[in-house]
């Protein structure tokens, strides 16, 4: 009996500390990874020992736009008595939110907050929240049925992340949460806070990933150690956090919600502006696409959509909601981003197709709305088609100029593709490597060329498909 009770003490160990400092994946390389620019923000608690209008003068002038609230912040220091909550006036109500647009500023989320297992006392709260716009709830129930909390995540269609605090609190690991929220509504996830992972002895990487599909909100905070309720809170990017590969592993997952800025320790936030202005400096340097507009676009319910694209010709792009993947299908066509024409720009995507024989190509500056096939003999192909050769196979600008040489990977790999026109050149790098530095000209099947246009993806045929993600535009001087 003796020795069943040790196994048994010695397995549920190991279940509490399934992702130590220690125990970080060895096999993951972030180092090429191309960050998105994510919703970096602040949550009002960094700012307790300030006003919630002293905190939006703030916010503007470290250009921070997004912010989750939190229950008790004094709304005004010249009056001490009305607070920020879900049980402000109207008027209240209305003052913040006139107040929030002043400063461009997005309320996304509140909490952490606690309400009661009944009705009334959860309704209050996602009542409030529809009225002030907010997306996600940030709560610790003490209690384990959530049908409540899922009945109004259905009515109101806000979503709720499930906060955690350090080490020996309820939430503390994320396997906890995991269990938790196991089998219920997809808007019911994750908060995940770092700080509080760190202060555990938790890796932050590999706790993200055990989350992966379920975060929802993400408190942001970097260390000086791993394992202390004692650490010392320092910029991002200076501490222990590893907060390169952590964006890097949001950005994988396709991670919609916000960066919360969550600064702890007390003689940090007697003037928080310091510490964050130099921790934003760090975020932006490895933010790949800091600056860019991403064209195929994920909603802030994290649903992508083909808003501004259209389709002429047979076929069409299937398009994944969840992941943001388009995969060709049917007869050839070509999918168009109608909403600008472009003239100088860069283009970064990826794509991968499922066959080597399979087609397809990135069309550049087609002269106008396409309704006939006009644009093929007056607009820029850059090709896909690995078994292709010269100015026919990937990486050649088609019929025109072949690759400087072969850098695409198989069928079944994602390539990258980054490409530049500006004026009368074209650069393409593929996979990193430079395929093109070409001086465009009308050459083989291209008469001539504008010098603004639309660009476009081609679906060729029904027998193979080629599919595309991460689609970003950066227009150039």
């Amino acid at each position: 009996m003796m020795k069943k009770t040790i196994l048994s003490i010695f397995i549920v160990g190991l279940c509490i500390l399934p992702i130590s400092a220690q125990t970080a994946s060895a096999t993951t390389d972030y180092s090429d990874a191309r960050i998105q620019d994510l919703k970096l923000g602040s949550q009002a608690w960094t700012f307790r020992n300030f006003s919630f209008y002293e905190m939006l003068d703030m916010m503007q002038d470290l250009d921070l736009h997004y912010l989750e609230a939190y229950p008790g912040q004094v709304l005004d220091k010249k009056s001490p008595y009305g607070q920020f909550s879900h049980n402000m006036s109207d008027d209240q109500m209305a003052q913040v939110k006139q107040a929030l647009k002043d400063h461009d500023i997005k309320l996304m989320c509140y909490g952490v907050v606690g309400f009661e297992n009944n009705e009334e006392s959860t309704k209050e709260v996602f009542e409030f929240a529809k009225k002030m716009g907010i997306r996600t709830i940030v709560t610790e129930p003490k209690y384990d049925d959530y049908s409540i909390i899922e009945k109004m995540v259905k009515k109101y269609n806000i979503q709720v992340a499930i906060h955690n605090h350090p080490y020996p609190s309820k939430y503390a690991y994320p396997q906890t949460v995991l269990d938790h929220i196991r089998g219920l509504d997809e808007r019911i996830g994750a908060c995940a806070d770092i700080g509080h992972w760190m202060r555990t002895g938790l890796n932050v990487v590999e706790s993200l990933r055990m989350l992966e599909g379920r975060i929802l909100d993400v408190h942001f905070e970097d260390l000086d150690e791993i394992g202390s309720k004692k650490a010392n809170t320092v910029p991002f990017g200076q501490g222990e956090a590893n907060v390169h590969d952590a964006l890097a592993e949001l950005t994988r997952q396709n991670f919609y919600g916000m960066l919360a800025t969550e600064l702890e320790q007390g003689k940090v936030v007697k003037n928080p502006v310091p510490t964050i202005r130099e921790g934003k400096k760090y975020v932006e340097k490895i933010t790949h696409y800091k600056d860019w507009h991403e064209i195929l676009v994920q909603g802030d319910n994290g649903r992508f959509n083909k808003h501004g694209w259209n389709h002429y010709g047979p076929g069409y792009f299937e398009l994944d909601h969840k992941t943001g993947v388009l995969k060709s299908k049917l007869g050839m066509g070509l999918f168009w981003y109608a909403k600008e024409m472009l003239s100088d720009f860069t283009l970064d995507l990826e794509f991968m197709v499922d066959q080597e024989r399979s087609n397809s190509g990135i069309f550049l500056r087609i002269p106008g709305v396409p309704y006939d096939n006009y644009y093929v003999g007056h607009s820029f192909e850059v090709q896909i088609y690995h078994l292709g050769d010269g100015i026919h196979q990937t990486g050649a600008i088609y019929d025109a100029e072949p690759p400087l040489t072969n850098a695409t990977k198989g069928s079944g790999e994602w390539n990258h593709y980054s490409i530049t026109f500006k004026g009368d050149t074209i650069i393409v790098y593929l996979n990193g490597v430079k395929v093109q530095d070409w001086k465009a000209e009308p050459r083989g099947k291209i008469k001539d060329f504008a010098e603004k246009g639309y660009i476009g993806l081609q679906n060729h045929d029904r027998e193979t498909a080629v599919f595309y993600r991460n689609i970003f535009l950066k227009e150039l001087d």
